[in-house]
């Protein structure tokens, strides 16, 4: 192809494939199986950014149960932190932090932190791959979805996108990635739901306006000359040019931090005045089977430099973002595909596991612990996995409910799944009364199981408000093994009995969720 012919094919608005190692999604393009949709939009103000732990980070050397920590130092003791390392937070002896995370530790003790303890998801994937798919969809382990649960969202704030985008209510990008392309979470139904830039480099490429680079070869001539009329073409390659010409920051960045490289853009764009309500920034490393700690000093190795990485990028940006004056707009988000297992490994790391902490930060956040600390069982073997406290959706939910103000009703469209909310936010003006009186009972004792140990019966009493309860139980591998109960309860006390079958003896974990609140038992299981 020339470029006569390429311009011809251009301006009948062909979309341009996302190997030009640039803009993910063309926003002239339109398609016949686009709803034509009245604009449901919901005008808050709010922006969520997502940071992506990629490898599966370890929560027990991230967030270290400081009750537990001689079985720790049993079950785990080539990559265990020593203990007068361990940063304390105010509030609580229970908890301490990895002593990289100094940076998050001054956030956690200014309430601008939250710790989510054990983020997981009934029988969990060990892949890499397939577990990142469930946290970028937000699917259960026997479904593949296609599209991802902000990529949902976004369609439904925007159902007509791409056709008639850029405009005057929404000028901007819907939401922004940096990264090689756009992950499977900004992807919509039928289109992706944003653009990517490939990495901080290639951003400040296209805001000095220069093209990237490609082989000195005719196919390498052909596609730099793609790539720029891709770049002057793009709907929203100015409106992104002009959000950070007409910003800077404000703060202090550390230097060589690539997820602080990223952050440093991202709180620029929306100093400049974006409207773009998602961004999503990654930091890789996390798959630590060898060499996560130093032997000769285990707060060194991967893993601190790692959390070092993370802590000196967020509690810039979330600096940053306060002397902006923006820091009421803005929550983050991190995630990670998995967590690490119980024991710790021959190699000086750990292996995939299941749960693990999740952070979200942000002044709007109602900082502190949701949850409690994990159960170390003493004699843990390589089978053996923290049970999941909160499903990773439950988290989705309230960003969606609490954050973005989403209608409750309209809240299964998007996750595909009815989940319940937690107690993350401070009260923002979309938060219902009800879940506001909800958080005045926190700390409230809703479960006891009896006998414990059992052999073949569990009786599993609970005290209920009114309203749906759900009952799961876990093995000590994490996986689902039943539901007792996943429906509405009158107020009161109740109980159940749960027949355990043909399952092995062994720990089990009971866990129960209603509304926001939720607790987890452990059973044994005996002969």
């Amino acid at each position: 192809m020339n470029r006569k012919e390429f311009l011809q094919y251009s301006a009948a608005g062909v979309i341009i494939p996302n190997l030009l190692n640039g803009f993910g999604v063309n926003a002239t393009a339109s398609s016949p199986w686009l709803r034509l949709l009245s604009d449901t939009t919901v005008e808050t103000d709010h922006v969520l950014v997502l940071i992506r732990l990629d490898g599966g980070n370890d929560g027990l050397n991230t967030v270290i149960p400081l009750d537990q920590y001689d079985t720790l130092a049993l079950v785990r003791p080539q990559v265990l932190l020593p203990e007068n390392q361990i940063l304390g937070l105010d509030g609580t002896d229970t908890v301490g932090f990895h002593p990289s995370l100094s940076g998050m530790r001054d956030l956690y003790n200014e309430g601008k932190l939250k710790v989510i303890q054990s983020v997981g998801y009934p029988n969990q994937d060990y892949s890499h791959f397939r577990s990142t798919d469930i946290w970028m969809t937000g699917a259960n382990t026997t479904e593949v979805f296609s599209s991802g649960w902000m990529g949902r969202y976004l369609n439904y704030e925007y159902p007509n996108y791409p056709n008639g985008f850029p405009n005057e209510v929404m000028p901007d990008p819907l939401s922004i990635e940096i990264g090689a392309s756009l992950s499977l979470a900004l992807q919509g139904p039928s289109f992706a739901m944003g653009l990517s830039v490939a990495d901080p480099s290639q951003f400040y490429q296209l805001v000095n306006g220069v093209p990237s680079t490609a082989p000195a070869t005719p196919a390498g001539e052909l596609l730099t000359y793609v790539r720029t009329v891709k770049q002057q073409s793009n709907a929203y390659g100015q409106v992104i040019v002009d959000a950070f010409e007409n910003s800077n920051n404000l703060a202090a960045y550390p230097e060589e931090n690539v997820l602080a490289e990223q952050l440093k853009i991202v709180a620029r764009l929306i100093a400049g005045g974006l409207k773009t309500r998602v961004y999503l920034v990654s930091i890789s490393g996390f798959d630590t089977h060898d060499a996560q700690v130093m032997p000769e000093d285990k707060t060194t190795g991967e893993h601190a430099d790692l959390l070092g990485v993370l802590s000196g990028a967020i509690t810039a940006f979330v600096r940053d973002l306060e002397m902006q004056g923006l820091s009421d707009r803005v929550t983050g988000m991190t995630f990670s595909e998995f967590g690490r297992r119980i024991i710790s490994n021959l190699s000086n790391g750990t292996d995939h596991g299941a749960a693990a902490p999740m952070f979200v930060f942000g002044s709007q956040v109602a900082g502190g612990i949701l949850g409690d600390n994990p159960f170390i069982p003493p004699g843990a073997d390589a089978i053996d996995n923290l049970p999941m406290q909160y499903d990773f959706r439950s988290v989705y939910t309230t960003m969606l409910k609490d954050w973005f103000c989403i209608p409750e009703a309209d809240l299964g469209g998007i996750l595909l799944h009815d989940f319940q909310s937690l107690p993350i936010f401070n009260s923002p003006d979309c938060m219902p009364v009800s879940t506001r009186e909800e958080n005045q009972h926190a700390g409230s004792k809703l479960l006891e199981l009896w006998p414990n140990p059992f052999t073949e019966s569990l009786s599993i009493r609970f005290s209920s408000g009114g309203g749906r309860t759900l009952i799961q139980v876990f093995n000590g591998a994490g996986q689902l093994v039943a539901t007792p109960a996943n429906r509405d309860f009158p107020a009161g006390e109740q109980r159940l009995d749960w027949e355990s079958g043909e399952l092995p003896t062994g720990h089990y974990y009971v866990r129960i969720q209603q509304g926001a609140f939720q607790q987890v038992k452990v059973a044994a299981k005996a002969k």
